[in-house]
């Protein structure tokens, strides 16, 4: 779990930088946020697949996906803020889809608004579909093959 809390925390790092708190108050309210975040996945995506993303043998993130029989849910996708922007997400999402189109399944996720990955998820494809409290919902439905035939 020590992992998981850090990558936690890096995630929430920019945010956290204009917060006035000191350091021991943060990383309380760190501990307290990923134990929440973390106990809520655990409850309500039982049989999800909770994977670590590895770099050889080193963790440098999280894959959290719920694969349902109509749509997945792709529940969070995390990378250390030293491994973002090198296409690992990109592609990491590329195998999601790919797999969904390959079951028929639409793929649904949710995501802050001021989130930079937004941008990746609209690239691919994904389309707000909704809000929930500070969340955009964003989907994407299964390509057909014939979609995927003219997107090669």
């Amino acid at each position: 779990m020590g992992f998981l809390r850090a990558l936690y925390g890096s995630t929430r790092e920019d945010e956290l930088r204009r917060v006035p708190w000191e350091r021991a108050a943060k990383d309380a309210f760190l501990d307290q946020q990923f134990a929440a975040q973390h106990g809520y996945y655990q409850a309500h995506y039982q049989g999800a697949d909770f994977s670590l993303i590895l770099k050889g043998d080193q963790p440098i993130g999280r894959l959290y996906l719920f694969r349902g029989p109509v749509t997945y849910n792709l529940i969070d996708i995390a990378l250390l803020a030293e491994w973002r922007g090198r296409g690992i997400g990109s592609h990491l999402l590329e195998q999601v889809l790919a797999e969904a189109d390959a079951q028929g399944c639409s793929i649904r996720l949710f995501v802050e608004p001021e989130n930079p990955a937004r941008r990746l998820y609209e690239r691919l494809g994904f389309r707000e579909t909704g809000r929930h409290q500070v969340y955009l919902q964003m989907s994407r439905g299964a390509l057909s093959p014939l979609e995927l035939e003219t997107t090669a």
